[in-house]
């Protein structure tokens, strides 16, 4: 387990070094990666760091409010509504690793944006080392590492946290004293919901996955999970009422886990899985029917694209 009290230390000391004089954005999504990061590099250099969070429109249910709301000491935050930019990128894809480098690509051009209006030259990332060894490995890319563009308008990228696995990022988010609705959230992938949504990403799917995931989130509260979500995986048909439908098909997925490295399909019980399915049918009328995924990693990732 890292030492906190002197990673920070040497954390802040690295991004003072690596910036200098210069000005940063960070990219904060609101996940305990990218808030450490996005702390460590605050505490470092002040006013010289720009924290940018971009709503793409496949993020959590309420999730900028949030941001905004836990962020509000940082006076230079900017938050940027893309979502019809991110929707329209991604109209038509459904590789999914062209998804996840379509808004790698995203995300790099809104913060270029940021960046030339505030005259940053580095930008500041929340990588940590699971998201290195799955991209090299090509398990799959992340949109913060093999997502990213072979050419970016940066003098630097600048990863504070990039060889800690996730408990150690927890250890140190408690220590810098971040709220534990941070310190302790769960993981959230940053490509967002679009990996969350098999074949072509579109706003009525993410509305889905969006809803779907906060009821999974809140029913499954009580076993502690590492990640717990729903997913949106084609369409099935069903009935509802007297009406034949043929609705989304949504997967519940819970695992544990130590480090995202691997993990496994956690039992839940049965009335637990119903209440679950009958809360995500009938607060949802097109969805038709809610499977769970008992699938451990490996051979499954735990995410879906």
């Amino acid at each position: 387990m890292v030492e906190t009290d002197e990673f920070i230390a040497e954390a802040k000391a690295e991004i003072r070094e690596a910036i200098g004089d210069a000005n940063a954005v960070i990219a904060l999504s609101g996940g305990v990666d990218s808030s450490v990061a996005a702390t460590l590099a605050y505490e470092a250099v002040g006013d010289q760091l720009t924290p940018v969070y971009v709503d793409t429109g496949l993020m959590r249910k309420g999730e900028t409010a949030e941001i905004q709301e836990t962020f509000d000491f940082m006076e230079s935050l900017r938050v940027i509504e893309a979502q019809e930019r991110f929707f329209d990128r991604l109209a038509g894809v459904t590789d999914p690793e062209e998804k996840r480098h379509v808004i790698g690509e995203g995300f790099i051009d809104e913060f270029e944006t940021v960046a030339r209006d505030v005259d940053a030259d580095y930008l500041v990332q929340g990588t940590i080392y699971p998201d290195r060894i799955e991209s090299e490995g090509n398990i799959k890319s992340h949109h913060n590492v093999g997502g990213l563009p072979e050419v970016v308008d940066f003098e630097g990228i600048v990863e504070p946290v990039r060889d800690l696995y996730k408990d150690e990022v927890r250890e140190v988010a408690r220590a810098l004293g971040l709220e534990e609705i941070i310190s302790e959230r769960m993981p959230f992938p940053g490509p967002g919901l679009a990996v969350r949504i098999v074949g072509e990403v579109t706003p009525e799917k993410a509305a889905v996955a969006r809803e779907a995931t906060h009821v999974v989130e809140e029913e499954l509260e009580e076993y502690d999970p590492w990640q717990a979500f729903a997913a949106v995986l084609g369409k099935a048909t069903g009935v509802k009422g007297d009406n034949r439908v043929h609705g989304w098909v949504v997967a519940v997925r819970s695992v544990e886990s130590r480090d995202g490295m691997t993990a496994r399909a956690q039992e839940i019980d049965w009335s637990t899985l119903q209440r679950i399915q009958s809360r995500i049918t009938g607060e949802n009328e097109e969805v038709a029917r809610v499977v769970y995924d008992v699938t451990h990693k490996p051979p499954a990732t735990i995410e879906y694209e």
